[in-house]
């Protein structure tokens, strides 16, 4: 029998520039006051559910207009010194050195890297210069649960090695004063920065990950991505997710399951990325929980934003702190995210730790 990848350690980072929301939404009200559809879109900021940010630049930055190369050099800083820091507390946490991984996984959508950012962390971080090297781009929201899959199929093709998977998104550097779009004026007031590591590996102690798998819908390649303008990235998503995920999201959820032997009623920890409090809603209608329920969700909302493929992870490691913390038993968790394609990515975590 093949052995199961575990969840040996996950560790978060942010950068350091915090972005209170209320400061921003005064600072987009300014930016914008020329604008004559600023005033009817300006409510987003105080309906999003957010209290507080964080970005590789500081708040000035956003006044400013900014050419792609600049835009892409503070990504390569800044995502390197972010996976540098959770990269290192990860291995730490798991108690390896960097001789005993593997293989990396790196999951990024908000920036470009050639060399790619694992290979600016092999010396770093101590790993083997013959390491495996993953990186992948393009997966967008839905890379936190992807790239859990994708290592967790390494692991378990080197059950006598560690996998890392590295997941960091600068979503702000996207930001561009000069544009007044609907889809601008929401990610201004929804995306922030942040960074996930994890370590899988089969043995041990944590979590195991016992199944994972995606479903992309036809003809959907319009409900999220970016668009290319001589400044970077341009932010593409359709008013119509909350109603896609509401309508589709449990079918498929469900047919996900049944595949492995599980079912919705054998879930009892919900990690869904928090992509906005509409996108939450569904989740929560389309996978028959009480409106409401996704608490952890909506608290990694709240503190950090929509970080991208980042923010199911920093939702993941609240719910072990918190069941760690207060004892709560739980037997399976259910991670799901979205992403262009459209697609949606599930993982399935089991707890076979007693208590």
């Amino acid at each position: 029998m093949q052995a199961r990848p575990r969840l040996a350690a996950l560790a978060t980072a942010v950068p350091p520039f915090v972005l209170d929301q209320e400061s921003v939404a005064e600072r987009a009200r300014a930016l914008f006051a020329t604008h004559s559809s600023i005033d009817r879109l300006l409510p987003v900021f105080a309906n999003a559910g957010i209290r507080r940010r964080y970005a590789a630049v500081p708040v000035e930055w956003f006044g400013k207009p900014h050419g792609w190369p600049e835009r892409n050099q503070i990504y390569l800083e800044s995502a390197t010194a972010l996976l540098r820091d959770s990269a290192a507390r990860v291995l730490r946490d798991a108690g390896i050195g960097g001789g005993e991984v593997g293989a990396v996984v790196t999951v990024s959508t908000t920036g470009i890297a050639t060399p790619g950012l694992d290979a600016r962390l092999i010396e770093y971080l101590g790993l083997a210069p013959t390491v495996q090297r993953l990186p992948i781009f393009g997966l967008g929201c839905a890379g936190g649960v992807l790239g859990l899959g994708r290592a967790a199929t390494l692991a378990a093709a080197m059950p006598d090695k560690a996998v890392l998977l590295l997941v960091v998104e600068l979503c702000s550097l996207a930001f561009r004063h000069e544009d007044a779009s609907k889809s601008d004026i929401v990610a201004a007031a929804l995306f922030g920065d942040g960074a996930a590591a994890a370590v899988l590996r089969c043995g041990g102690i944590g979590p195991a990950l016992i199944a994972h798998g995606e479903h992309t819908w036809p003809r959907s390649l319009d409900i999220m991505g970016w668009d290319i303008a001589e400044d970077g990235f341009v932010p593409v998503f359709s008013r119509d997710i909350p109603a896609l995920v509401t309508s589709r999201l449990g079918d498929v959820a469900i047919a996900f399951l049944e595949r492995h032997g599980l079912s919705l009623p054998a879930i009892d920890r919900f990690v869904c990325h928090p992509g906005g409090m509409k996108v939450l809603a569904a989740c929560e209608e389309a996978l028959s929980l009480p409106a409401g329920s996704l608490q952890d969700a909506r608290a990694v909302l709240r503190d950090f934003g929509n970080m991208s493929a980042a923010s199911v992870l920093f939702v993941l490691e609240r719910m072990l702190h918190e069941a760690g913390e207060t004892g709560a038993p739980w037997r399976h968790a259910l991670l799901t995210a979205f992403g262009p394609g459209f697609s949606a990515g599930f993982v399935v975590l089991h707890n076979d730790a007693p208590g």
